[in-house]
């Protein structure tokens, strides 16, 4: 069962959203962040340059929206009754947002725009995180009630020992992630809950 975001998707914007958000993030997955342009975007969802203006000012304002909001992205924060549990269901996710079809370009792309010269991409990528950690929050608040994580345990150190485990094995070596990997990773910076 899956608890509601703490970040509900704000209805600002065009009708045409999903599709601007989905044409955005498959161009820069095509592109890459140099190469997306406004009006490629405005051409491939269909809808006027002006639209696209008029509620996103800048090439990054409206790749920040698609990050943030496109249902592509989107997680689903886990609520299985146990830290153990809500981690792998996390781990699984992430898993399936850098191998999936439709996401493992983007999220390639997002990547690459860590530790370049271009910093606008790099702290598109840094919201972007920021925003999936804000998210996630409510797993380590409903462990922390259950006593599950001892006073001062660190919730993002947890999450980048997992998720960094995903991709790395995905995105640098890109090599497949067999099943059960999520379980055994969440194992691994849980001893003793396997």
């Amino acid at each position: 069962m899956s608890a509601p975001s703490p970040h509900p998707r704000p209805e600002k914007g065009p009708r045409a959203a999903e599709a601007i958000f989905d044409a955005t993030l498959r161009l820069l997955a095509e592109r890459g962040y140099a190469g997306l342009t406004i009006e490629a975007v405005a051409q491939e969802a269909g809808v006027n340059k002006t639209t696209i203006y008029r509620w996103w000012p800048s090439k990054a304002a409206l790749l920040r929206a698609a990050l943030l909001r496109a249902r592509v992205l989107d997680i689903d924060v886990p609520d299985t009754g146990s830290l153990r549990g809500d981690l792998v269901a996390l781990a699984e996710q992430v898993t399936a947002l850098v191998t999936g079809v439709r996401t493992r370009a983007v999220v390639r792309a997002l990547a690459s725009g860590t530790g370049l010269a271009d910093d606008e991409l790099a702290a598109l990528a840094r919201d972007f995180f920021a925003d999936r950690f804000a998210r996630e929050q409510p797993v380590f608040a409903r462990a922390a009630a259950r006593g599950e994580l001892p006073p001062g345990a660190d919730p993002k150190l947890l999450l980048d020992l997992i998720a960094g485990a995903v991709w790395v094995r995905a995105v640098l070596r890109n090599e497949p992630v067999p099943p059960g990997f999520a379980a055994t990773v969440v194992d691994a910076v849980l001893p003793g809950t396997g």
